[in-house]
């Protein structure tokens, strides 16, 4: 038994013997992990072991000057907007308008985050760049409703969502631009799987997306927390059936990249311990429409800006000014 699953067991309280408790063993298991992966309300054991599932180092100067960036972004003047998605699940967004914008950007947050956790360190390259931009608050987190996330399966619903709420509220002939990272990216790369993608958007910009939430459970289960996966695959599935009504592979970043006609800007850190470089590269190697790649020596999960703006910006207003037009 793995050192990750006798933690499990220990802090949930379960003692009895491995022999006689082997299947109360693996639906424990399960359980957590999919309540981890999907619900809003994060199991307790789960945040004790979040260094395990992200398996990245915690730089404690960066959240300092994090928490100031955060809390700069949250306190500019910006609109607070709310949209009913597909289901009837009220969503919030912020909306953040530049005068003589050139473009307007939908950035997608990633698991278990937030808007401004997420983009406070880009915020003021984008409006400093004629960007227009609408911040979601991603389903099952912050304050939007919804009790589970779905890991890109549902979120590329919300997303097409929002695209409609813009070109109703906030109309324009400006290009529209996706940009996720994380979950996020996941969230933007299905969404341009869409045959009815409306036209004004023109790319998408996706950091450090992962191939499917089958995969990326997988990944994280098998090699961050030392858990078996396969062998509760079928637990699994049925757990998240029962919370989105799909199964974690029914669809995938990939399927979406080969149905993908809008130009896409693939970006990684090389050192990323929470989603692997190779998920990108992957879905960057299937990808139908035009497409360029970043890769990032030295960055671990989502911080490929901080890491290199320099390169992350020059190759951000190339692919605006290839595709505006």
């Amino acid at each position: 038994m793995g050192k990750a699953i006798k933690n499990l067991l220990v802090a949930t309280g379960v003692t009895a013997a491995v022999g006689t408790a082997y299947l109360t063993v693996r639906q424990l298991v399960s359980r957590t992990l999919v309540r981890e992966a999907l619900d809003r309300d994060e199991p307790k054991i789960m945040v004790k072991m979040k260094d395990k599932i992200s398996a990245g180092k915690v730089d404690e100067e960066l959240l300092e000057k994090s928490a100031v960036w955060r809390d700069n972004m949250e306190k500019r003047p910006h609109e607070v907007v709310n949209m009913e998605s597909f289901d009837g699940t009220r969503l919030v967004g912020h909306w953040f308008h530049t005068p003589n914008a050139k473009r307007v950007l939908i950035a997608m947050h990633g698991w278990r985050s937030g808007w401004s956790r997420d983009f406070c360190g880009i915020n003021d390259f984008w409006l400093n760049n004629e960007c227009s931009v609408l911040y979601p608050e991603q389903r099952g987190q912050g304050d939007s409703d919804g009790e589970y996330m779905g890991f890109g399966l549902i979120e590329r619903y919300d997303c097409l969502e929002w695209i409609k709420w813009l070109n109703q509220h906030k109309p324009s002939d400006l290009p529209v631009y996706l940009v996720g990272i994380s979950m996020g990216a996941t969230t933007v790369l299905m969404t341009a799987g869409f045959p009815e993608l409306p036209e004004n958007v023109h790319g998408v910009i996706a950091d450090c997306g992962f191939t499917s939430p089958h995969a990326i459970w997988k990944h994280v289960a098998e090699k961050n927390l030392k858990i078996p996966f396969e062998r509760n695959k079928k637990l699994i599935d049925r757990l998240c059936q029962s919370r989105i009504e799909m199964d974690a592979d029914s669809y995938s970043t990939v399927e979406a990249m080969k149905n993908a006609t809008v130009p896409i800007f693939f970006i990684h850190g090389l050192d990323d311990h929470f989603v692997p470089p190779w998920m990108t590269k992957q879905n960057f190697e299937v990808c139908a429409s035009p497409k360029k790649l970043l890769t990032v020596p030295g960055a671990d999960h989502g911080l490929s800006y901080l890491v290199d703006q320099k390169a992350y910006e020059k190759m951000t207003l190339e692919f605006f000014a290839e595709n505006d037009g």
